[in-house]
């Protein structure tokens, strides 16, 4: 095999697989990057069993071929050459021997057979969902922070991506608040509810581009979801099961509709948060009064009080939250101003929008009032 690449050219792609690269393993052919020059054209890949990327890249073939190379020491070879490189050439033999050339530097590295490396899971291109990379980038960015950390319970590691006609609804939750964001579709599909790993789709959202011209194609099997965009295509398990029934949860009642402003809100938040450490869970408390939110917080490093402006309608309350989650929600979405709505001190509040864009649920905490 030998094969001419950019520099800027081959490490993107690298930079691309890498993220389906596993840090620990006990298959050491899944430390390696798979280039693939045997069909005319160039592919790198990366492969953990549970997620699989593969990318296309830009590249001269002067001989057919394919080789298994060790990524941490052919990723840290490719992007310590000069930014001025002209030409990088990887050529390796049957014994599969690589010799990776650029400029005045020369690296000899033992490659893998190709054969051993496990190839992506095969899906057919038939079912499918298309929507634009900045509305797939989005639904992740505006969920993946409210799925849990805790590999006990994989349906809260996922996230839940339901297709009912032409609405596409991603869900996440993690037992203490549930994220909801759904996207119009400009066409009408198969009804499906699938449940997609967190990491793939956090890797998903690294690589997509964001355009809002630029398409993504999903594509579903009975085990697998796929999707395409550019020249790059994520394969990840689904995660088996049925997810949690929340419907129940996303009561429209409510005593207490307040309207903040975003950035207002958050930075009272911000500087409450300043009197907490990480291992103290004091929480945030409002007193929600007339047109004026008390907010205010006690620990053992100090105190804060602080006022904020709104407008409200409905009864007076006085209620307490986790002030991480009222932030992580809040970060995420784009309006200026914020609709809060609350039935009582033990219910969750929901942060929601008219046009049932998003809707944010966050459980409450107990509080001694003081």
């Amino acid at each position: 095999m030998k094969l001419v690449f950019q520099k800027e050219t081959l490490m993107n792609g690298i930079n691309i697989v890498l993220k389906a690269i596993p840090s620990k393993t006990t298959m050491n052919i899944l430390e390696c990057i798979l280039i693939d020059a045997t069909a005319g054209e160039i592919k790198l890949t990366g492969n953990d069993t549970e997620l699989g990327i593969e990318t296309k890249i830009d590249g001269s073939i002067l001989e057919k071929g394919s080789i298994a190379l060790e990524s941490k020491i052919f990723s840290e070879i490719i992007r310590k050459l000069p930014d001025n490189a002209s030409e990088v050439t990887i050529t390796s033999d049957e014994r599969f021997k690589t010799v990776i050339k650029c400029n005045n530097a020369i690296f000899k590295i033992q490659g893998r057979d190709p054969q051993e490396y496990p190839y992506i899971p095969y899906i057919e291109r038939e079912q499918y969902v298309c929507l634009s990379q900045f509305s797939l980038k989005e639904s992740i960015r505006q969920t993946i922070f409210s799925i849990s950390p805790n590999d006990s319970n994989k349906m809260m590691g996922g996230e839940l991506m339901e297709i009912k006609d032409n609405l596409l609804k991603v869900v996440s939750l993690d037992g203490h608040r549930i994220s909801i964001r759904n996207i119009l579709l400009k066409d009408v599909y198969e009804n499906r509810k699938v449940i997609i790993p967190g990491k793939a789709l956090s890797e998903v959202s690294k690589i997509l581009s964001g355009d809002n011209e630029k398409e993504v194609l999903i594509y579903f099997s009975n085990n697998h979801i796929l999707f395409e965009f550019d020249e790059t295509i994520v394969v990840s398990r689904l995660i088996e099961g049925e997810f949690f029934k929340i419907d129940h949860m996303l009561s429209t009642d409510y005593k207490t509709h307040i309207k903040v402003n975003k950035r207002d809100f958050m930075d009272n938040i911000d500087r409450a948060i300043i009197m907490i450490r990480d291992n103290d869970r004091k929480p945030i408390i409002f007193n929600i009064e007339e047109n004026n939110v008390n907010m205010r917080i006690r620990s053992a490093y100090g105190s804060m009080d602080a006022d904020l402006t709104a407008k409200k309608s409905g009864d007076n309350i006085m209620i307490a939250f986790n002030p991480k989650f009222l932030l992580d929600a809040l970060r995420v979405i784009d309006d200026e101003e914020v609709d809060i709505y609350m039935l009582n001190p033990k219910s969750p509040c929901f942060i929601k929008d008219d046009a049932g864009n998003y809707i944010y649920l966050i459980l409450p905490v107990n509080f001694i009032a003081e």
